[in-house]
Order: structure tokens, then C-alpha cells, then sequence
């Protein structure tokens, strides 16, 4: 395998899994910036901007009988090293950035109090295929709205992302 592509832009599909059986499915752009960081221990960092649309599906207040959807848009700055001096398929990534959601996000054991929340995720993935494009990745992410207005449950998923550089 050529070195992977991780200057290329890319789309991706994630699905994921929250803490009180809630369920997303998120469509998203991965956007190279031209920065790369100085060397860390066996390999470089480089950093990307990920855009992105998400439809979560959660149980309804007060049993969770029923669902409900909310959209949420959102924007990430991630940071990527690469094992083997860059030449890895395998990588480990870690991000912060902010999203917004359509409505205010309620299930029977949670209730936001803000539409608006920051977002974390750190993940681990692997690049196959010719120069990388295909790149497979598990994540944990956490939103919330770091205190800004009570309460602030928070959320927790995990993901599996598949995306394609062009």
C-alpha cells in the first residue's frame, strides 16, 4: 500500500450508538488542512476539519414508547498521528468543535437544556486500499454543553465511520 491519502478531502457515513438507546446516522466531509505539526514519537501529526449532518433517532419522555428524530449540524478540528513515521495504515485521532441541533434533545433519562453543544471525540482507525482512500474508523464522542445553562447531561456515542478520499 502507497502512503495513505491523508491530504485528500474525503466523505464519510458514521453510525453510532448513545448511552440511553439513541441512535445516529451522520453524513460528513472531511476537509485537509495544508498544516502538519513537527514529528511526535514515530510519526507526524497532521489535522483536518470534518463537516457534518446528523440525524439522531431517541426514545420519547416519559417511557420511551416511541422515538424521536433531531438534526444536528456540526463542525470538528481534528488532530491525526500515524504509526510508522506517517507510513501506517493505522491511525489514532482525537477532535474538539461545536454542534447545533434542531430542537432540544429529550429522552426519559436525559434532557438538555441548550441546543447548541461542544463535542470531543478521540478514535482509531485503519486507511486500505490504493494510497489509503478507504479508511475505516471506531470512535468514542461526547456532547455537551460544558456548563453553559443546567442541567447538562451530556451524551455519549460510539461510532464506526467509513470514508472515502477523492
Amino acid at each position: 500500500m502507497a502512503a495513505p491519502a491523508d491530504g485528500a478531502p474525503g466523505i464519510y457515513i458514521d453510525l453510532g450508538r448513545g448511552d440511553p438507546d439513541t441512535d445516529s446516522l451522520t453524513l460528513g466531509y472531511a476537509m485537509p488542512w495544508s498544516w502538519r505539526g513537527s514529528p511526535a514519537p514515530g510519526g507526524p501529526l497532521s489535522f483536518y476539519w470534518d463537516f457534518f449532518l446528523s440525524q439522531w433517532r431517541a426514545p420519547l419522555p416519559p417511557n420511551g414508547a416511541d422515538k424521536r428524530s433531531y438534526t444536528q449540524l456540526g463542525a470538528i478540528a481534528n488532530w491525526r498521528w500515524r504509526f510508522n513515521q506517517g507510513e501506517s495504515p493505522w491511525f489514532v485521532e482525537a477532535g474538539i468543535g461545536a454542534t447545533v441541533m434542531d430542537q432540544l434533545y429529550r429522552t426519559p433519562d436525559r434532557e438538555f437544556s441548550t441546543a447548541f453543544q461542544f463535542t470531543e471525540q478521540l478514535g482509531v482507525g485503519l486507511s486500505l486500499g490504493a494510497q489509503g482512500a478507504h479508511e475505516v474508523s471506531l470512535r468514542f464522542q461526547h456532547f455537551s454543553n460544558a456548563g453553559i445553562k443546567e442541567p447538562n447531561p451530556g451524551e455519549n456515542f460510539v461510532r464506526v465511520r467509513y470514508l472515502y478520499r477523492y
